[in-house]
């Protein structure tokens, strides 16, 4: 039986894997991630959002000499800090919902790490829809529907139960792989 965080898709067969990569849109190691994960997986991962525990204080030197590594716009600190992104986080599950996580998700950490915006204002929400051709309304409609409030706590609940402690996080098969050498681990395990 296909196991369900892995998007339906089980392994018993030549079926290539589906990892999937939980994120939260407050976390500066998620938007470092959010940046290569597409380019360094061999597989498109499910991009799953979830709400995390709050934001700790994170290592701002480190996160601001990765992102200039990878050629990143120089991060701009949300302010306040740690981002509130309940709002943004029900955007970003609404645009799961509508095939527009990637697009949507990119938009969002971009406007709060590379342009210091508040993801807990939702005009930096629409901002970051707009960008992905989101209408604004439709967006405001789906943030506000009890149907993607509980599918957002289902994803939390169940990268919890995949066994995720810490963010980003990268689950595939019964597997999963977190923090900063997420990606790396989890290449090397879909490259067996």
């Amino acid at each position: 039986m296909a196991d369900p965080r892995l998007g339906g898709i089980g392994c018993a067969d030549s079926t290539p894997r589906t990892p999937i990569f939980y994120y939260e849109l407050a976390c500066p190691a998620c938007y470092l991630a959010a940046e290569r994960v597409m380019d360094e997986l061999p597989v498109v991962p499910e991009w799953t959002p979830v709400l995390w525990d709050p934001v700790v204080e994170p290592d701002r030197t480190m996160i601001e000499l990765a992102a200039a590594e990878r050629g990143l716009q120089p991060v701009r600190w949300p302010n306040p800090w740690p981002p509130q992104a309940r709002t943004a986080m029900l955007a970003a599950t609404y645009a799961k919902g509508i095939g527009r996580a990637v697009a949507f998700s990119l938009a969002a950490f971009r406007q709060a790490f590379a342009g210091g915006r508040d993801l807990g204002d939702e005009d930096t929400v629409l901002l970051a829809a707009a960008a992905c051709e989101m209408h604004p309304t439709a967006v405001l409609k789906g943030i506000g529907m009890r149907s993607v409030a509980q599918t957002l706590e289902h994803a939390s609940a169940g990268a919890r139960a995949a066994g995720a402690i810490e963010l980003p996080a990268i689950a595939v098969d019964e597997r999963i792989f977190q923090g900063v050498r997420a990606i790396e681990d989890a290449a090397a395990a879909l490259a067996r």
